[in-house]
């Protein structure tokens, strides 16, 4: 049977996981309602009622960061 010493490579390795660094939920949110908020903007000035412009702005916002969190 062959050991570690004759096979260098069956050596047990630490599993080193492939991690993205992605940034905090908090600033995705943040730049997420940024976006949201131009278009927004933009729809409330041309008589949009603007509760309904905030309600779509976070929806959209925590789409993007679950999107975000996913991908």
């Amino acid at each position: 049977m062959p050991n570690s010493q004759q096979f260098p490579s069956l050596r047990c390795r630490a599993v080193v996981q492939n991690t993205v660094d992605r940034p905090a939920v908090a600033t995705q949110i943040a730049v997420a309602c940024l976006g949201a908020g131009v278009v927004t903007t933009f729809a409330v000035a041309q008589g949009q009622n603007p509760l309904t412009a905030l309600g779509i702005t976070l929806f959209s916002a925590l789409a993007a960061v679950m999107v975000g969190q996913v991908l």
